[in-house]
Formats: structure tokens, sequence, C-alpha cells
């Protein structure tokens, strides 16, 4: 059976069963601290278990792209050494929230998989919650079990303990018991020499899970306690790959059509064959793997970068990169060539891979690119230090700094060293990296509370869009305490005036006041599950009170300037440049806003212009705001709204129109475009392969930035006495500035010529080497061309001179070519010793190299040294 057939009779069985057929959310996690990416299938529907918002329907399904690489379910590092491990991987589940529990999961799991996809009941085990003596003092969940043994044979239901059959989202909120189905895909022969049931659970390549069905009936606090869940919930999440590997009847994940077409793709670019050799099987899967979760990462909306979410983008791609460049030899980049194969294999059930194949493909060559040269230089940076190590074993905090500093990672050190016949100090690396990990857990740990209930409401309504202040009332707060911001509070209000972080556009400030006069300030506000959330430094006195909640006026004001103001720069983008223009990310601060777009070539000075004088002209027709809320997601986008990739729209949403320009958004606009008064681009640039960065500027900080400007061109008018044509005097300077430049460089290149000619009669021979070693006064190109030009002239020179430039000593060393190779002697090695005398070092080649250092003093010293290299 084809994934696609396997893909769509589960989603057309729960179909059949009222259940509603949701689209896979966005990988990339917004609105929730806790999670950087979608890590398994209930995530998207958080809020519903926490009770913060109610689901489209009680019963869904879907087929859910997750990513597994970092904090509590990391699969990274096992990903490509075994057959059924990914970053990226699929989850087939079924959802019932307060609807259906055990008994209708359990008996549809069953049908589906034996009845359906006819696999084979004596293959099949299952797990149940075994019960737990610890604090919890959890009872065994012997309903699951006792509606098991109408299905399966008792021997075939194996008790699991907590670690396995009790699955929590985190630290804290929803959890309940669960039961794993597995299969079993030994041979006949295996099976008689080893149980089935002892392998479960044991991490075997060929018994494995494929079904998880939890039963979600406790709420974890945070002191660690549970509590009963008002309504039980189904959360289940069925391992796509896995099961294709079953259906299909192979032994691996990778033997799938899944990943059959681009293991195919990766042998014809890299002419290698799968299943040949260990090291390059393995090196096979990490990169086919890895191609998905970068490919679908950035068809979402993030960019590999060096924080957050984008830097573990940017770390799984550099791993696939490693083991092409270190296993398969691919010493040029290669893996963008693979991306076109994926979407082929992938676009029909995720459009969003086809959509954006181009920009996937050319972020991806150049993050190759940028490795391999970073790869370049880290092979440099160990040839020194290989140079240094007096043992034969290099020490692991150089091994870790390279790998920290310049991104060059242990196993490829591990590798060369081997070649070269060194260790490494594994021991040492660990230390270190155990020290770094330990350095960002303390900055960025934090305890959070359970909320303290003040009043039941389930609904918190948003007035923010009509008012800046409003009556409002606590309904719950907890207690957050982190090492960078100390202690915080987070409140909840049964209404709030305050617009939390969204869209791009930071969260409100502002106020609360009591009764009597009291102030507690408002520091931001975001979203987080469906819930507006308020920090504060200070608890209010009395926290049953009403309360006066006022936004910060001006914050606002300006905000939506910005805000309003990114919507027509992408209107103007998409005008000028092209329909091809789609935004990738913005930020709208009340002082400036940040814009990204793909677009596959620098924007010119021209094109600024025109673009920023349509802004200001649609500023100038003062567009009023005309605004759509709760309108059908289809009516929007048949009107001509834009929808943005990467982000999760509900089945209403709110339409944003100034004049031509519609778009789906939750921020804050100004009330017509005149409000923005001007809009200036302060700069453009590339972020990434395709895809630019403007950064802009409207309203008071306009007004500023003109006034400094003019500031300034009093200053230069002055300093130049006041011309009648300032920039005419200028162009003066600047012609009557170049002359002197070349009256200079002649003075030096006779200051040069002069001392060729005397340097020549102060050659000493040693040892059959025409020597010197001389401190001169000559700038670096000068030394450089006199060198040569002696060099010329000479088959047996040898040249270190010394200068003091700018306050900066500095060597250059000069070695004809024939002394190179019949000497064996090296000017980047000579001058990497010398440098010790100016405090410094450097490098270069065998026959030319300089070295730069702080203390002028020690270029005597050094010159008096270098007659060692000659004996």
């Amino acid at each position: 059976m084809k994934s696609q057939e396997v893909r769509r009779k589960f989603l057309n069985f729960f179909k059949e069963r009222e259940h509603l057929i949701v689209p896979s959310a966005p990988m990339v996690v917004k609105n929730d601290p806790t999670l950087m990416f979608v890590n398994s299938g209930m995530a998207p529907f958080k809020e519903y278990f926490l009770g913060n918002a109610e689901p489209k329907r009680n019963r869904i399904a879907d087929s859910q792209k997750c990513l597994r690489v970092s904090g509590k379910h990391n699969d990274l590092e096992e990903v490509g050494y075994d057959t059924y491990h990914h970053t990226l991987f699929e989850m087939l589940g079924n959802w019932s929230f307060g609807d259906y529990f055990k008994k209708e999961a359990i008996a549809w799991a069953w049908e589906l998989l034996t009845e359906v996809y006819g696999i084979d009941k004596d293959i099949l085990y299952v797990t149940v919650f075994e019960g737990s003596k610890d604090e919890d003092g959890l009872d065994m969940d012997k309903e699951a079990y006792d509606i098991w043994k109408g299905y399966i044979n008792e021997d075939r239901i194996l008790k699991g303990n907590k670690k396995d059959n009790f699955w929590e989202m985190g630290d804290q909120g929803p959890c309940g018991p669960c039961s794993e189905i597995h299969v079993d895909l030994r041979s006949e022969a295996d099976k008689l020499k080893v149980d089935g049931k002892s392998l479960v659970n044991k991490d075997h390549p060929q018994v494995v899970e494929i079904w998880n069905l939890v039963f979600m009936q406790y709420n974890r606090k945070a002191n660690g306690s549970l509590e009963i869940l008002p309504n039980k919930h189904i959360d289940t999440g069925m391992g796509f790959e896995r099961l294709c590997m079953v259906l299909q009847g192979v032994q691996s994940n990778y033997d799938t059509d899944v990943f059959t077409p681009v293991i195919r793709e990766i042998e014809t670019v890299t002419n290698t064959s799968y299943g040949d050799k260990k090291e390059i099987d393995i090196a096979i899967r990490v990169i086919a793997d890895h191609l998905r979760a970068v490919a679908f990462s950035i068809a979402d909306g993030q960019l590999p970068s060096n924080t957050g979410a984008g830097y573990v983008i940017r770390r799984i791609l550099r791993r696939a990169i490693r083991y092409g460049f270190t296993f398969l030899n691919q010493k040029q980049a290669f893996i963008y060539k693979l991306v076109a194969t994926l979407s082929r294999q992938m676009g029909e059930a995720f459009p969003e891979l086809r959509a954006q194949e181009r920009l996937i493909e050319n972020v991806i060559k150049e993050e190759e690119q940028s490795f391999l040269r970073t790869l370049d230089q880290g092979l440099l940076l160990l040839d020194k230090v290989i140079e240094n190590t007096k043992t034969r074993t290099i020490e692991g905090n150089k091994v870790f700094e390279l790998y920290d500093t310049y991104g060059f990672p242990l196993d490829l050190t591990q590798l060369i060293a081997r070649e070269r016949g060194y260790t490494v100090d594994e021991e040492g690396f660990s230390k270190e990296m155990q020290k770094q990990k330990e350095r960002s857990r303390s900055a960025s740990a934090s305890e959070t509370s359970d909320w303290v209930i003040i009043k039941d409401d389930d609904h918190e309504e948003f007035v923010g869009y009509d008012v800046l202040s409003a009556d409002v009332k606590i309904t719950r707060y907890r207690k957050v305490v982190t090492k960078k911001e100390g202690d915080q509070y987070q409140l909840v209000f049964n209404l709030t005036p305050f617009y939390p972080e969204g869209g791009g556009q930071i969260g409100d400030k502002g106020y609360i006041e009591a009764p009597n006069g009291d102030v507690v300030y408002i520091t931001d506000t975001k979203k987080e599950n469906n819930v507006i959330i308020h920090f504060t430094k200070h608890l209010p006195n009395h926290i049953e009170d009403s309360f006066k909640a006022v936004v910060n006026r001006e914050h606002r004001r300006l905000s939506a300037s910005n805000h309003t103001a990114t919507h027509l720069l992408h209107q103007a983008l998409r005008t000028i440049l092209g329909p091809h223009v789609e935004q990738k990310g913005s930020l709208v601060k009340p002082k400036y806003l940040r814009f990204d777009f793909s677009h596959f070539s620098k924007v010119n000075a021209d094109q600024l212009q025109e673009i920023e004088d349509f802004v200001n002209s649609r500023i100038r027709e003062n567009l009023p705001l005309e605004e759509q809320r709760n309108i059908p997601m289809q009516k929007a986008l048949d009107e001509g709204a834009i929808a943005l990739f990467g982000e999760k729209y509900g089945d209403s949403v709110r339409a944003i129109r100034f004049g031509q320009s519609i778009e789906l958004c939750g921020g804050t606009h100004v009330k017509n475009t005149g409000d923005i008064w001007y809009f200036k681009i302060k700069s453009e640039s590339a972020i990434a392969a395709g895809i630019r960065r403007i950064e802009a500027i409207t309203n008071m900080a306009v007004g500023n930035y003109f006034e400094r400007i003019d500031k300034e061109f009093e200053a230069v008018k002055n300093s130049l006495k006041n011309p009648v044509e300032p920039v005419k005097a200028i162009m003066n300077l600047q012609d009557e500035n170049t002359s002197l430049k070349k009256q200079v460089e002649a003075l030096l290149k006779d200051k040069a010529k002069n001392l060729k000619s005397e340097l020549k009669t102060e050659l000493t021979e040693v040892n059959g080497i025409q020597f010197l070693a001389k401190k001169i006064d000559l700038d670096p190109t000068g030394i450089k061309d006199l060198c040569f030009e002696l060099g010329s002239q000479y088959n047996n020179l040898f040249l270190l001179f010394g200068t003091n430039n700018g306050g900066k000593a500095i060597l250059t060393c000069y070695i004809s070519k024939e002394l190179v190779n019949e000497r064996d002697l090296n000017a980047g090695t000579i001058v990497r010793e010398l440098g010790k005398y100016i405090e410094g070092g450097g490098g270069g080649q065998p026959f030319f190299a300089t070295a730069g250092g702080k203390n002028s003093d020690g270029i005597a010293k050094a010159l008096n040294a270098v007659k060692d290299y000659l004996s």
C-alpha cells in the first residue's frame, strides 16, 4: 500500500466516524513559551485540553507534521543510526474533546489496524498502565485492560510502567495513562527463538510501537500533584512512517516510499550506493531525514539563524552537511538539489512544499555554502591546534572551542585527528559541553506556580480594538521566577484592552489602577495557549477589587502606525517588484518596523525610492481603515485578502483593508493612513538566500530623523565655512583629497625604490641564503611590494621586516619559493612563532606571511630570533 493511500485511508476512516478532518498545523509554534516546534500530534490542540478555547468539533482527525530535536523529546542523535527514529515525522491522530473515551478509541484503533489495513493480529501487542507506587499512587488502568481483552489474547496485553504508559505534555498540564500498540516484524524463526513480548519497548528495530492511545483524565499541577479533569479526552498518535513500513512489508522506515525517492536521488547526486556500506548508509539516512525537517520548517516560515528555533534548524542542516562532507565526500553544496524530489513526493499532501520550493532550494544552498566555508576555516584552525599539541592527544577544551566558536563538529575533529595519528580528549570535551549546558540552563531556569483562581471565567474578551481603557477583574494569576527577570506575576483579566504580542507586533504596556488610586504597571502582554497574559512586577494589594486597565496610548499609537505601514509596504513590494513577493516575517515596535520578504535580488536605490514614494502616496490619500471581524476565511480570500504561510487561521478571520491593500491580520492599526504622517526606509539587506529585509520608520521617528539630519547638515555647512553650494564644496574637497593621495603614493614609491637599493647592499649570506632582518618605515602594502620586487632578483632570498603601523607591530616574512622547496622553510609557520614576541599571531603562505601584535617593543627581539631558522 502506497504511503498516499495509507494516509487517505486513515483520514477517511475517522471522517466516516464523524471526525472533522483538519490540515496539519504549521510546525513552528507561536504563543506557547514551552514549545519551539510541534513535537506531537496534540500540540496544536493544547488550548482545547487546557480548557482555554472551544474546538470546532468534539471529534477531530489529522496528519500532523512534528519535529523532535530538542528538550524532553529529542531524537536527533539517534537519527540515521537506527531505521525508525526521525527528526520530522507525520503523526496520524484522532481526538475526542469530552466526547468518546477508552471504549471507542480502542475499538476503532483495532478495527482500523486489523480490518482496514489488514495487519495480522498475531504480530500485535498492546500495553496498558500498570499503576505507580510513587507519590501519585495510581492504580492499574483496569478499564483499558478489560476492554483490550475483548480484542486480543490476554498474554499479548502487557503492563507498562509510568515511563512508557503514562503520557504528560510537560511538567504541568493535562496527562493520563495510555495504551500503546506494538508490532513484531521479525521472521518466524526469530520469533521462535525469543518471545516478542520481551522485546516490547526495548528499542528493537523490528518490534516497534506504531500507535499510542492516550486517555487524558488528569491535570498535573505545579507542585506535582494530580487532579481529575472535569472532562475526559482522547489523544492518539500513530507514526505514519512506521505504519508504512508495516504495510509495505519492509524492515526499515527508510525502505518505504516515504523515503526511497529521496534516497535514490542522493545516490545519483553523490555517486554512492545505499546498502553497500554502514557509514554511507547512515549518512544517506541522516541526509534524507534532515532534508525533510529543514524543508518543512522553511516552508512554514522558519529560516535557519543563530538563535531560537532558527538555530535548531541550522543545527539539523549542518548535521546533514557534515555527514555528506565526511562520508559521501561532498565538498560542494548538494542537499538543495534534493528539494525538487521531496516536493514531488510530498507536495500533494503538503502543498506548502510546492509553493515554497524555490525559496527552500535557495536557503539550503546558501546555508550549505556558508557552512562548507566554515569547515574550511575549521580545518585551518585544527591544523594550528594539532601543530601546537605537544602530546598525541588534543585537549578537550581546544576541541570544544572549535565546536562552540567555529561550529566545527566533534566527530569531524576526531576523524581528522585519527588520520594524523592523534586522539581527542573526549572526557575533557564532554566536561566543557556540560559546563555550557549548565550555564544555559541556569540562565533560562524558571519556576512557574499553579494558577490561583480568583474568579471563574471561561471566556476572556479582548476589547482593545475599540478602547484603550476598561474596567476589569483579575480572574487568575501565577508567580514566575526567573534568574534574568527575578520575580514576576502573570495576570489574566475577564476582559482586556491590552493587545498581546502577535503578528510581529509587540505587546501593549500600561497600568491597572485600583479604586484607592494604587497603580500596578503592566510591563508586557503576551498570548499563551489562547489566554492573554499581562506581566507585572507586583501584585495589587486587594486583588479581588475591580481595576481600571489603561493602555499606554502613545506606545499603542506608534505601534499601530508602524503596523499599518507594513501592510502598505507589502502592497508596494508586490506592485513594484512583482507578485512573487511574500511576507516572511515582521517586527512592529513603536520606534521602527522591520519587514522580511521573498525576493531573489538586491532592491536597488531607484526601486527603494519608488517603494517609499508608493507608501507615502497611500498615506497622503488618507485611506480609511475598513475592518471585517469574524469574516469567513474563504470569503476573505475570495475578496483578495493575503494570508501568510506559517500562520494558523481559524474558520473566521479578521480582514484589514486600506484601499487596495487587504490582509488577514489580528494586529492594531490606525483609523486612517494619514495618521502615519510619513514613511522612510532606513535600510535594505539580505538575511538569507532569497529573503530580503527592509527596516523603516514612520510618524514621530521620521520627525526625529529629519531633525537630526537637518542638524548634521548644518554642522557640515559650518565645517565648510557655510558655502553657497555645500555639495559642490564637498566634491571639491574630495577632488583635492584624491590629488593629494596620488602625490603621497608617488612619494612612497620613490621612497621604496630608494630603500630597495639601500637594502640590497645590506643583504648578508648565511648558509647559502641571501638574508636580511630589519625594521623599516613603510606601510604593510609598501613592504609587500618591496618583498616581491627584491624576490624577483634573487632565488635564495629570506627577508623579515618589522614595522610599527598605527601603533600596531607588524612582521612580514618573505622566502623564495626555491628555498621553501629545498630547505623545507615555511613563512607562515615562522611568523606564527615570532608573533609571540609582539604578543600577537598570524600566518599565510609558505613563501609570504605576516603577523600582527600589540607590542612594538618586541620587533627587535623577533628580528634577532629569526636567524635561528637559518641554522
